[in-house]
């Protein structure tokens, strides 16, 4: 499954995992979905999460607030989350779903996890053989990763993630 992700929903994961860094942060993907790829064009995460550094969770009350708002947009809608990784001590973010992240997984939804570390090199962006994208920026390394679930399957699988925005970074960012 191809995972086309636009400028600004890049930029909205990046800057929601690193404006909460040391806590995990949570939001919506918007797009539309078509038979083998997603299409994310937004990214927009809860003011209103709970944040620790192992979990993140939001109140299902505050997204009744905004479906209204979300079902309003003809060609947009929501086609899954993301959430952070984030270090913890020694312990090294990965972009690699939790037993939690699964079980709340659903089929026909894609879900993206942005790990985020402290990073002291300057390393340029690049799209990864297992699908995902990594880079650094400011004092912060990222690796970003989608995943879904095939209908009928309990395990997710990994998707290639498509974005043309990180080439763009400027060199010593």
């Amino acid at each position: 499954m191809k995972v086309y992700l636009s400028e600004n929903a890049f930029m909205d994961i990046l800057l929601s995992s690193a404006e909460v860094y040391k806590k995990e942060c949570l939001g919506f993907l918007l797009g539309y979905r078509l038979l083998d790829r997603f299409i994310v064009e937004h990214a927009f995460s809860f003011q209103t999460a709970r944040r620790r550094p192992k979990g993140v969770s939001f109140h299902d009350r505050n997204h009744k607030k905004i479906q209204p708002i979300i079902s309003s947009f003809e060609k947009l809608q929501i086609i899954g989350d993301f959430h952070s990784h984030t270090q913890f001590g020694n312990s090294k973010g990965i972009p690699i779903p939790s037993e939690e992240d699964i079980a709340e997984m659903e089929a026909a939804n894609v879900y993206i996890i942005a790990a985020i570390n402290n990073t002291e090199k300057r390393l340029p962006w690049r799209e990864n053989r297992d699908g995902s994208l990594s880079g650094g920026i400011g004092d912060f390394f990222f690796k970003i990763a989608a995943f879904f679930l095939k209908e009928g399957k309990t395990q997710p699988r990994r998707g290639k993630i498509y974005c043309q925005f990180p080439s763009g970074f400027r060199e010593g960012s």
